[in-house]
């Protein structure tokens, strides 16, 4: 079982983050994991997404799943950890976890299904092997 470095991110909580029940809506949690992992492909992969579409290729996700532990309020910090958890020809499973700082508290957990597409066609294309090998570290 191959083993892929996990990257860290901190966000801050922004006022149009929260809900009517005065907390973050469950759907920013996807926004702050697609935040960070922008974050982290040109800063610790050393390819972003724009180096991907200037290629005419982009991930499109598949399926999410997060598991809600406690929620964020407005002005909270948070470091989000994402890591590729595994590959397949067309695409990648990212993990992620959110936790509250300065606590460290566990926020949510999951991953998201990622699929590499020609921009073009909107059809799944296989991994080059030098894309891979960058996201493998």
């Amino acid at each position: 079982m191959d083993v892929f470095s996990k990257f860290e991110t901190e966000l801050l909580v922004r006022p149009d983050d929260i809900d009517l029940y005065q907390h973050v809506h469950s759907t920013r949690y996807l926004d702050y994991v697609l935040a960070a992992r922008f974050d982290q492909m040109e800063r610790c992969y050393g390819m972003s997404m724009q180096a991907f579409s200037a290629q005419g290729l982009g991930w499109f996700m598949s399926a999410a799943a997060i598991q809600y532990r406690r929620p964020l309020g407005w002005g909270d910090r948070m470091v989000v950890r994402t890591w590729i958890e595994s590959f397949t020809a067309t695409g990648c499973r990212v993990a992620f976890e959110i936790e509250k700082l300065p606590t460290g508290k566990r926020i949510c957990d999951g991953h998201c299904d990622y699929v590499l597409v020609t921009l073009a066609t909107g059809r799944a294309t296989d991994i080059p092997a030098e894309i891979r090998a960058k996201y493998s570290i």
